[in-house]
């Protein structure tokens, strides 16, 4: 593995499970030093302790917390080279338009935008100081595609990120900060594993999309956040930055051989 990250400094929110935790493993793999950031203080300390860095339990929608995650690992290493906003949810209350309450949609825009923009907030005064610095920002590929099948806060809120990363990007790209929002697509993870094992059909109708004909995994999703954090990606931000197999540019999927 190379060291393209050796001696940076990365947090990682959502890092205890999924994505988030094979993210850790691969900027540390690569000479991070990684924050790990949960609200699990099992699942969290032990990515943590795995990868040798330090955890830190945070809400990431409490604009205090989300500082303090940040203090903490500025008062730990001295410096912030990469944020990771990477924490989102997607409860089954979130559906159609037509069934999904308000509860279920604010609940979801502040878990998954709302901590964005909190997160950057706070970071961003960090990377100012030091000139330099990578937000990569969770998105989705359904920030940029519609689906019949939908989970409409789910869907927004990805879209709200990815907005909002473009923007950052292009604000703060003089001061040597780059902003990026990665779009990943269907994932094999824990939550993407809950939500279609209640409803088969759904996971069904999704697979016959990709046209590498499987989901991804987060190990490859880690391995683009790694390019995004390093100086291999010194030339772009503001982008979206689409890890999908292929679905975006899909018209019709290969027949199964």
């Amino acid at each position: 593995m190379s060291k393209r990250l050796e001696g940076r400094v990365a947090v990682i929110t959502g890092a205890g499970s999924g994505i988030g935790a094979a993210t850790a493993k691969r900027l540390a793999s690569e000479g991070a030093h990684v924050v790990c950031v949960d609200t699990n203080d099992a699942t969290g300390n032990a990515i943590a302790t795995e990868v040798g860095g330090i955890f830190v339990n945070a809400d990431v929608t409490n604009a205090a917390q989300v500082e303090n995650m940040y203090k903490v690992a500025f008062d730990k290493y001295g410096r912030i080279d990469i944020a990771f906003n990477n924490a989102g949810i997607s409860p089954p209350d979130d559906d159609s338009i037509l069934t999904t309450g308000i509860d279920a949609w604010e609940r979801v825009l502040r878990v998954n935008t709302t901590s964005v923009f909190l997160c950057c907030k706070a970071v961003i005064p960090y990377m100012q100081k030091a000139k330099k610095g990578s937000i990569i920002n969770t998105a989705s590929f359904v920030a940029t595609m519609g689906a019949a099948t939908s989970q409409i806060a789910y869907t927004a809120s990805k879209g709200g990120v990815l907005s909002m990363s473009r923007e950052l990007g292009v604000q703060f790209g003089r001061e040597g900060i780059r902003v990026n929002a990665l779009s990943p697509g269907p994932v094999n993870t824990p939550l993407l594993q809950e939500l279609f094992a209640k409803d088969k059909e759904r996971a069904a109708r999704r697979l016959v999309h990709i046209p590498m004909g499987r989901f991804a995994e987060p190990t490859e999703i880690a391995a683009a956040v790694a390019f995004l954090a390093s100086d291999d990606s010194s030339f772009i931000t503001a982008a979206n930055f689409l890890v999908d197999g292929g679905i975006s540019g899909a018209y019709v999927t290969p027949l199964d051989i």
